[in-house]
């Protein structure tokens, strides 16, 4: 790559060891606190005494509010300007992403996917068509992945877009010609494993992904009477097309399509840019895992959350970090990772960092909260420099609190807050990033909000 990972790393580091001579020793609670070298301070007024810089001012509140967290939080900040590191709280040492983690995911779809790239619902045929329309044989119903595949009004509620069964009933419509189906709809969702769950529970179902997860999922995994999610979604498509006035006459159940069967027809979910979105600002654990496996399927070995985790830790070794991935959520604790690490791949999806990861960062960037608006973010920070001038991404477990993301255009920040009270993390990251942002409201108020700030979802997703 054009900017090596490894040699930014190297980069930081001498600007933290050359830029600690003014380092301030008030209230940093053990974190390291580079100054700006002569002239960090403010001459003095009249009653000769000195005032602090606004980069130690900084790095002052910065510190106060890491002190009440403990040894096991850490904190980096980086000003993508210069490169100058303004606060490292233990910033090497790995902790729990928590949702933190979907920045890993969803950077490694971006960029292998791209950002038009889609994933399928298709249905093939195997039988013969006779006279009259009528289709003598089976259809098989193969699923891609799409997390947003369901019933029209559950995908406008949820998502406000997505591939619907009604779409994909009328693509089957307008390539057959069919009045009548003798024969059975069948499920196939052999694009994935049959695993339900993540890591965090032993890949049983897990009420946080609110759905199971199948390549081919309905209403994000829903089963019904059919007892799986594959069987149920070829139940809703054998519906759909009775709606339309085709006679089905097979019961419909779960299977494999055979080698050799005829592609009819298909529909694509929205593209990854959209699905980014998605998963982000709601911080939706459902469309994380489901693009994990996306990645497995396509770019590794199978459709499993394994394959997955494999495919993004090695496009992150191309940035020259290796956090340990088991899982595109960040539900599991056996996910670690550090605030310096964090805020690499940041630098690197920056302007001025890996120049084949511009579009990715941009998107990437795009698709997180907004402070004080959008996602997880919108009752954070409101009426402070941070709202509507900062992006993150949020991470919560019962014993972890985490915030990354960039702030003005000018910086990247990693909070990484592990077991803590969740009340106090949140409290403590509001502080860094309220002073961060206005850290940099000068070079803020040189711009409008709207030139800064990413273009707002009109999915309208719900923020869960």
């Amino acid at each position: 790559m054009p900017f090596g990972s490894s040699a930014k790393i190297i980069a930081l580091c001498a600007t933290l060891v050359l830029g600690s001579a003014t380092t301030v020793a008030a209230a940093t609670g053990g974190s390291s606190v580079p100054g700006q070298g002569g002239g960090s301070t403010n001459v003095s007024g009249a009653t000769g005494t000195t005032a602090p810089s606004p980069l130690a001012k900084l790095q002052r509140t910065m510190a106060a509010a890491m002190k009440p967290l403990g040894s096991d939080s850490g904190a980096y900040v980086v000003d993508l300007d210069g490169g100058q590191v303004l606060f490292d709280d233990d910033a090497t040492i790995p902790r729990y992403p928590a949702s933190v983690e979907k920045l890993y995911t969803l950077s490694t779809a971006l960029d292998l996917f791209g950002p038009s790239g889609t994933l399928h619902t298709s249905v093939y045929g195997v039988g013969t068509l006779e006279p009259g329309g009528v289709w003598d044989g089976d259809l098989y119903l193969r699923g891609g992945g799409d997390p947003t595949f369901g019933d029209e009004a559950f995908v406008k509620d949820w998502y406000g877009t997505g591939a619907t069964v009604g779409a994909l009933a009328a693509e089957v419509l307008a390539a057959m010609h069919i009045t009548r189906v003798n024969g059975s709809v069948i499920g196939d969702e052999s694009y994935f494993d049959s695993l339900r769950g993540d890591p965090a529970t032993d890949y049983e179902p897990d009420p946080n992904l609110v759905g199971e997860l199948s390549a081919l999922s309905f209403d994000r995994g829903a089963s019904g009477a059919q007892g799986s999610p594959p069987a149920h979604a070829a139940w809703e498509l054998a519906g759909a097309l009775r709606r339309d006035g085709v006679i089905v006459t097979g019961h419909s159940q779960a299977g494999v399509t055979p080698a050799g069967a005829h592609l009819f027809a298909s529909i694509p979910s929205p593209p990854m840019s959209t699905l980014a979105v998605l998963t982000a600002t709601p911080s939706d654990d459902f469309f994380a895992e489901m693009i994990l496996k996306g990645l497995g399927a396509r770019f590794g070995a199978s459709g499993t959350t394994a394959d997955g985790a494999a495919v993004v830790k090695h496009f992150i070794a191309g940035l020259g970090i290796t956090p340990q991935i088991v899982d595109g959520s960040g539900l599991s604790r056996g996910d670690l990772t550090s605030p310096l690490q964090v805020v690499t791949l940041l630098r690197d999806l920056s302007p001025g960092g890996d120049a084949a990861l511009q579009t990715v960062g941009a998107d990437l960037h795009a698709a997180l909260p907004i402070d004080g608006e959008t996602g997880t973010l919108v009752t954070r920070m409101i009426g402070t420099a941070a709202e509507g001038n900062c992006q993150a991404k949020t991470g919560t477990l019962s014993n972890a609190s985490d915030l990354a993301g960039w702030c003005d255009g000018h910086y990247v920040f990693a909070l990484l807050m592990n077991d803590v009270n969740l009340i106090t993390a949140e409290k403590a990251q509001d502080k860094i990033v309220e002073a961060l942002a206005r850290y940099g409201l000068p070079a803020a108020l040189s711009h409008s909000k709207s030139a800064r700030r990413p273009a707002s979802s009109s999915t309208g997703t719900p923020s869960r």
